[in-house]
Formats: structure tokens, sequence, C-alpha cells
């Protein structure tokens, strides 16, 4: 039991110096790695064997890959030629953003689509003269909505069509619908938070008009070689699975292929890797391991299993804002582990368990948009924002993200309970 009090104390203090920002968040979870260590709760195997590489696989790669193409003029070709087409209107480049990293996130590794859309948002934010800070949230956001619209959007909507036997259409049936409603309403919430943030800078916008987009272009092969790879990346990522390939191995082949034909200076390359933020992610792995190893994590989902007293739609409620509020905090991948063989457990004793599915999908994916440690490409983004001179603080992301995250579980729990207690 104190083993279990020490796993829990450690996190709440991990968390509690990242929220309030005295320390580093990458020096706090490094230091919770160490106490957990100290303390005998894990030793260096079993702490390794909590990290999660295929992530850290893919944000290493996908970060190189990024590096190299930044020199070929990509992203500042597309920022212009964004803001010619829509005149420069910061509120139709936000939706337009919004909605394209919505979509690629539901095909696409969140952390992949982040990393590619928002070094464009900083450029083209830069020449309007104007803050990307909302349009980088809206991103985050729309990436985790977009994450949990599909099967293959998120680790856990995976883990559950696997455990459940859903198919590709049940999960756009049921979290697909849910999640384009949350998505639309969230859009309308955002313009009503920056409403008076989004104004360009009227010289700005005409110099923008002015340009040749084309001779934004520094590398024209490439460039050429950067949307070849943009677009075999993409593919893979979509059948990798098929094929028994790891994500991490298709991010890191990109980024080696375009580490030998892009011929930058490699040192300079690796130097623009968020370092940072790689050790965070693995310091956050096994902070929350720790709480996997003590029973921490299998004691809240029994509790939360237990809270129902046995009434199907009940416990769709609970488990779907248990599972959001968790999911803001922890790791969202061993709570839902955690769950399904639970649920499974209750559907061999009669009770219909299907709502109980979508309930931990919406509840574990929307979540994420919690804060800024609820999820990869939150953590990943606000990096990038911060290495650009914007930075965004735990606190300035909780604000909006805490909100938004509410709104759209609140309609997800709407959209179940007509789905399944009414119609």
């Amino acid at each position: 039991m104190h083993q279990e009090i020490i796993a829990i104390l450690i996190f709440v203090v991990v968390i509690g110096a990242i929220i309030t920002e005295k320390v580093h968040r990458t020096a706090a979870a490094l230091a919770g790695v160490v106490l957990l260590l100290l303390f005998g709760i894990l030793d260096v195997n079993s702490a390794i064997g909590y990290v999660d590489f295929n992530t850290i696989g893919v944000l290493v790669g996908m970060m190189l890959f990024v590096a190299v193409i930044k020199h070929s003029g990509l992203f500042e070709y597309i920022s212009i030629k964004a803001a010619k087409l829509s005149h420069g209107d910061p509120w139709k480049i936000m939706v337009a953003f919004i909605v394209i990293t919505a979509v690629c996130s539901a095909f696409l590794d969140n952390v992949t689509t982040v990393l590619l859309m928002g070094p464009m948002t900083i450029t083209l934010a830069k020449m309007l003269k104007i803050d990307p800070v909302p349009v980088l949230l809206g991103q985050i956001l729309a990436s985790n909505i977009g994450g949990t619209m599909t099967m293959i959007g998120d680790p856990p909507n995976i883990m559950i069509g696997s455990a459940a036997g859903l198919t590709f259409a049940d999960f756009l049936e049921n979290t697909g619908v849910a999640c384009v409603i949350g998505l639309v309403a969230m859009i309308f919430a955002m313009k009503f938070l920056y409403k008076k943030h989004l104004n360009a800078d009227a010289e700005a916008v005409q110099e923008i008009m002015e340009l040749d987009e084309k001779k934004a272009i520094v590398d024209p092969r490439l460039m050429k070689e950067a949307i070849v790879m943009i677009v075999l990346i993409i593919i893979a990522f979509m059948v990798h699975d098929r094929f028994g390939i790891e994500s991490c191995a298709v991010a890191l082949t990109a980024a080696a292929i375009m580490m030998v034909i892009g011929k930058q200076d490699i040192e300079e390359v690796v130097m623009d890797v968020e370092w940072p933020t790689i050790l965070f992610f693995f310091g956050l792995f096994i902070v929350v391991g720790g709480m996997v190893e003590t029973g921490v994590i299998k004691q809240l989902a029994t509790m939360i299993m237990d809270l129902s007293g046995g009434h199907p739609i009940v416990m769709m409620l609970i488990l779907l804002w248990a599972s959001a509020i968790l999911s803001a905090i922890l790791d969202n991948i061993p709570f839902v582990a955690t769950l399904i063989p639970l649920i499974i457990a209750m559907g061999k004793q009669g009770m219909d368990i299907t709502p109980l599915w979508w309930a931990i999908s919406l509840g574990a994916c929307l979540g994420g948009n919690g804060t800024q440690i609820g999820a990869s490409a939150n953590v990943v983004l606000c990096g990038i924002a911060g290495k650009n001179g914007y930075p965004i603080s735990f606190n300035e992301y909780t604000k909006v993200g805490f909100p938004m995250m509410i709104l759209t579980v609140f309609i997800a729990m709407i959209f179940l309970l007509v789905r399944f207690a009414i119609l």
C-alpha cells in the first residue's frame, strides 16, 4: 500500500510542478523518474519498459524530417498561397487550418499532423503580423478531435476496435458523427474567444497579395523531394498496420532518407529536434508507469466501474466523463488498456456493453484536449510555439483547452444519450 501512496504523491508533485511552472516540465518529469527509482517502485528495466518508444520514434523522426524540408521553402510557399486564397483573412485561415488538421489527424498520427501544420501556421502568422497562438490552439484541439473520429486516428481507438470487433464504419457512425458536431461547435467557440485577436495588418496583407509565392522556393529539388516524401508518409501511415510495421519506422525512415538526399548539415538538423520535449515524454511515460506498476490505474478503473451500480446508461456516462477528466492528466493508453478487460467481463454477464466502448473512446481521446500535457500533439505544438517566440504556458492552454474539452465531451454525451438511451 505504501508504494501506491508514494507513486501517487510523486505523480501529484510532478503534475503540480508542471502546472505552477516553478520548474521546467522536463526537469519535473525526470525528477519524478529519479524518485521512482530511489524509492524502489521501479527498477531501470521496468522503467524503460513503460516508455512508448514508438511515440518517441515518431516524434524524433518527424522532427528530423521537418528540420530538413524547411530549408526548401515549402512552408513559405504554402503559407503565401494560403494567405492569397483567403485574401489575408485570419479567420478564414484559422478555419481552414483547423479543418485540414482534423481531417489529417483522422488518418495520420496526430503528432505528424501538427509537426507539418505548425511551421506553416507560424510562418503565415509572421507574414500577416498576427499572433499565431489562437490558430495553434485551434490546431491542437482539432488534432485530438480529428483523431477521435476514426478507428486508426488514435491508439485507444485501435485498441477498442480490436477488443470489441468494431469496424472502421462503426467508428465513423459513432465517434465520427459526434466529433464532426464537436468540431463545428469548437470552431464557433474559438471565433467567440478570439474575434478581437484575429485582425491582420492591412499593409502586411497587401504585401503578401503582391508576393510571388514561387520566389519563396529556396531549393526546388528539395521541395519536390519533400512533397513526394510527404505523400509517401501519408500513405505509409495509413497502411503500416497491415504490414506489421510500427509508425515510428515510417517516420524514422522518412527522416533518414531526407537527411541523406537533403544534403543539409546533419548537426544543424539534429539540433532542430525539440530534445526537451522528447525527454519530457520519456519522463512522463515512466511517471505514469509508476501508477500502473503499483496498481493505482487498475484501482481507479475498478472504482469507476463500481459507481454505476450495473446500469448500462449510468455506466456509459460515468465512463465518458471519468475517461475525459483522467485523460487530461494521465496517458490514456494504460487507462483504456485496463478498462477493456473489465468491460468485456461485464459483457459476459449479460450487460449491453456497446455504449461503453464509445464512451471510453470519446472520453479518452477528447479528454486529451483538457490540459497541455493531455496529448502528445499538445506538448509538441506548444514546444514548437515556444521555440519560435510564442510561448504557451500551462495555464494559458488550460484556460482554452479545458472548456473546449468540456464542450466537446458534453456534445458527445448528448449524442450517446440520443443514440443509446432515446432512439
